[in-house]
């Protein structure tokens, strides 16, 4: 919990990234809301990335069966498996070192060998990331907060 303003602080980095690559929607102004974060504090599902002790960037991670109600509907396509699954939500880092996302989804990667994450149509930045990792597209899930598609990707 006491990483919890400097994962607000990267957050905020992230959503300022976001708006400046032509992807203003996905986080808007205030997404994640602190009690999110803090929710998945405690619930050991947020994660932090460290260089030379300062924390640079953050994600939730959580894995086992069924555990992302939104990803059990799915249209234009579908899931490569029904398999339990590690799912990654609100990857952010706070630019200062290249690589960032890489690293993290590699280590999601590393504790949990089957992986599914979504992002926004208008996160270039993350879909080119997904597809560099060899993540496959599987179609478009609707998350709960608002009505913009989000593509779904499994690997």
């Amino acid at each position: 919990m006491q990483d919890l303003p400097r994962l607000l602080e990267i957050y905020q980095i992230a959503r300022d990234f976001m708006k400046a690559n032509n992807n203003p929607k996905q986080w808007g102004d205030a997404w994640p809301p602190k009690s999110l974060t803090e929710k998945s504090i405690s619930n050991g599902s947020q994660y932090v990335c460290e260089n030379n002790g300062l924390v640079i960037g953050t994600f939730f991670f959580r894995s086992g069966k069924n555990i992302e109600p939104t990803y059990n509907k799915i249209q234009n396509g579908h899931w490569l498996n029904d398999e339990p699954y590690g799912v990654v939500h609100r990857l952010a880092g706070d630019g200062s070192v290249k690589g960032i996302g890489a690293f993290c989804l590699n280590w999601c990667y590393e504790q949990c060998r089957h992986l599914r994450i979504d992002t926004h149509p208008d996160n270039l930045v993350m879909r080119n990331l997904l597809l560099k990792l060899g993540f496959t597209y599987c179609g478009i899930i609707f998350v709960e907060h608002d009505a913009m598609p989000r593509l779904a990707f499994e690997k």
